[in-house]
């Protein structure tokens, strides 16, 4: 799950897979006698927590006493100068904070599978919904997010 959420990132990130489940690992190590009801639940914790994790860095490259937005560009280099992947997860994660407010079972589904991993079925699983409803959230829930982008 780690390696595809960061797999993305630009290379000399310093949170890249290993440093996120280690960042995962001190964060379940905090949970003081969890209840996992199975693999599907102990899945869906893990992505809530790499999301938050995810966030709070690309926050914390974003801020103003970090550089903010600034970046070191070398004249010899083609750049895109489009919006930065932070930028898009701090968008995305605003988007899913208000379909959260909307419709949390869509807000739910979004995470285990983009930020979880999980497939339809494992989803489908942890929520205790059919895989059709599953297919169906995961759909209407990704048009929602990218008008709302």
């Amino acid at each position: 799950m780690a390696a595809g959420l960061t797999k993305r990132e630009r290379p000399g990130r310093t949170l890249d897979a290993t440093g996120l489940v280690h960042e995962l690992y001190l964060k379940l190590m905090d949970i003081r006698q969890a209840d996992w009801k199975g693999r599907a639940h102990f899945f869906s914790a893990c992505a809530q927590i790499m999301r938050r994790i995810l966030v709070d860095a690309a926050r914390k490259r974003l801020a103003a006493r970090h550089g903010g937005r600034l970046q070191r560009l070398d004249l010899g280099d083609a750049v895109d100068l489009t919006q930065s992947k932070d930028s898009r997860l701090i968008v995305l994660d605003d988007a899913l904070n208000e379909l959260q407010e909307v419709d949390p079972r869509k807000a739910r589904v979004v995470e285990l599978r983009y930020f979880g991993g999980l497939s339809v079925e494992e989803t489908a699983a942890a929520l205790g919904i059919s895989v059709e409803t599953v297919t169906r959230d995961w759909r209407l829930a990704r048009g929602w997010l990218l008008t709302q982008m």
